[in-house]
């Protein structure tokens, strides 16, 4: 019985002695975390609470205006606490390069994971072998001719953008161009990426149409309150149980969509080109889902679940981004009307007064506008920060970032860095002519990120943006009705202005 006794007491030391090292250990990897963390500068941090707290009174149309100071003043690198974990800002081209040109660092920051019972492991939020697989099978789909392919909705959908606006034309006290710019973009992204006509410009699918809106907002709402983040506590509160219904509403629609588009290619897999059309004589369309069931038969490369979180994907990067982009672009070619008038000069040159279509050749000659959108993603770019997990330490500078922070890429300041642009804030589309573009640092101007996990959408981004531009500056001249210093920004998922953006139309003389 003694023997057992002291077995028992050697058995417990031991456990109490290896706890000791571990705690110890731990100790010592948190006091260096710590330490090399607050050897960079950044805002007061509270114990425990970090510096999340202090914006937390902040009203949400300020955000931005506080985060851009605090960039300003710690740039180009800056510490922040989000209660016990760091996140490090970057806003220089050269240690932005560091990160984002690193195959090793492709990990999404950790609030990413609030968008992830969404989106799953689709290829905004998955990482490793999976992202790698998900990546190289995916980017044929992006192929040029497959692009092409997509014109035909683009224009259709641009079309009944610009019939929608002219009853805005005369209304001299102006209109918000958000919601029709959202709806129309809306409408692109459900049929080329679903094959899926919801007809949102027209009222269709208002519910699903409600749910992409409201489960980004529940998103934001739980990024600015740091007590929802454990999910035990979000699945339980109101903003929660809001996302929850939204998120049954969205996987139930896009499910749906699989499984109808999974039939429909099994019963006409071997139908002849007449045979391949709907009931009123019109070639049915190829759609990014319908490739993804191409690459995936039996289930042996993508599974349904994988589908639907790329599907999900694309609905959520190819929307709002794009919708962002037509607005912004829109409001500076109001500010600056003799920018806008050169633009119309260019496509009365391909189009000469006609109203059809553009194929894939106009869209080549427009490089005016296109030096008009880059210009406008360096002032307003649709997603203005994006972030990444180390998972070991990094060497920025003079500085070590040690394993276990995110990173936050901050691209709406890397892109007013005088150094690349001397003039930061002005509008000027020729900072994108060749010779301005040529020998600038290629992480100077990344609106679409960059690096091995860069938007793999970037081509049919522009090739939307220049058609729905395109067919409505043909029909309308635009002015806009504020201030670039007036607006307030919001820097959330999207960049886009508090309010709206209130522009006048009328009609150009044909």
């Amino acid at each position: 019985m003694e023997g057992v006794r002291w077995a028992l007491a050697a058995a417990l030391a031991t456990a109490l002695v290896a706890l000791a090292a571990a705690v110890a250990g731990w100790a010592r990897r948190r006091a260096r975390y710590v330490r090399l963390v607050d050897q960079m500068p950044g805002p007061l941090a509270l114990p425990l609470l970090g510096s999340v707290v202090t914006l937390i009174a902040t009203k949400r149309q300020d955000l931005f205006q506080v985060f851009d100071g605090r960039t300003r003043k710690y740039w180009p690198v800056m510490r922040t606490w989000k209660g016990p974990m760091a996140d490090i800002h970057l806003s220089s081209a050269r240690d932005i390069e560091v990160i984002l040109g690193s195959t090793t660092h492709i990990d999404k920051s950790s609030l990413y994971s609030f968008i992830r019972p969404w989106l799953g492991e689709g290829l905004l939020t998955s990482t490793g072998n999976k992202w790698h697989s998900h990546r190289k099978l995916i980017t044929p789909t992006f192929h040029f001719k497959i692009l092409d392919s997509f014109l035909e909705v683009f224009a259709e959908n641009s079309q009944i953008l610009v019939e929608s606006m002219e009853k805005e034309v005369g209304n001299t006290g102006g209109f918000d161009v958000y919601p029709y710019i959202t709806l129309c973009t809306l409408d692109i992204i459900c049929e080329t990426a679903m094959g899926s006509q919801i007809n949102a410009q027209r009222g269709g699918h208002s519910d699903y149409v409600r749910a992409i809106y409201d489960i980004s907002e529940c998103a934001l709402e739980r990024v600015m309150r740091p007590w929802l983040y454990p999910d035990c506590v979000f699945r339980r509160s109101g903003t929660g149980k809001r996302f929850h219904q939204h998120l049954a509403t969205l996987h139930g629609f896009t499910t749906k969509v699989i499984q109808e588009r999974k039939i429909f290619l099994k019963n006409n897999s071997s139908a002849t080109a007449d045979e391949n059309k709907d009931d009123f004589g019109v070639k049915r369309r190829l759609a990014f889902l319908d490739l993804l069931l191409e690459a995936s038969k039996g289930g042996t490369v993508l599974s349904d679940e994988d589908i639907r979180e790329e599907v999900d994907t694309f609905m959520f990067e190819g929307h709002d981004t794009t919708s962002a982009g037509i607005c912004w672009t829109l409001f500076l070619l109001g500010t600056h009307r003799q920018v806008q008038e050169k633009v119309a000069e260019e496509l009365q040159a391909i189009f000469q007064g006609s109203d059809r279509p553009p194929s894939m050749q106009d869209l080549a000659e427009m490089k005016y506008l296109e030096r008009v959108i880059k210009e406008t993603l360096r002032l307003y770019p649709s997603v203005p920060i994006i972030g990444r997990h180390v998972t070991q330490d990094v060497q920025i500078g003079n500085y070590t970032i040690p394993a276990g922070c995110d990173v936050t890429v901050h691209i709406y300041h890397v892109h007013r860095n005088p150094e690349y642009f001397p003039e930061p804030e002005k509008f000027d589309p020729d900072n994108f002519l060749p010779e301005r573009v040529q020998g600038r640092h290629p992480y100077a101007y990344i609106p679409f990120s960059a690096g091995s996990r860069n938007c793999i959408g970037q081509k049919f981004a522009l090739l939307e943006e220049k058609v729905v531009l395109s067919m409505l500056l043909r029909r309308y001249s635009f002015q806009a009705l504020d201030k670039a210093e007036d607006l307030k920004l919001m820097g959330e998922l999207i960049l886009r202005p508090w309010g709206g953006l209130r522009l006048r139309a009328t009609r150009r003389a044909t």
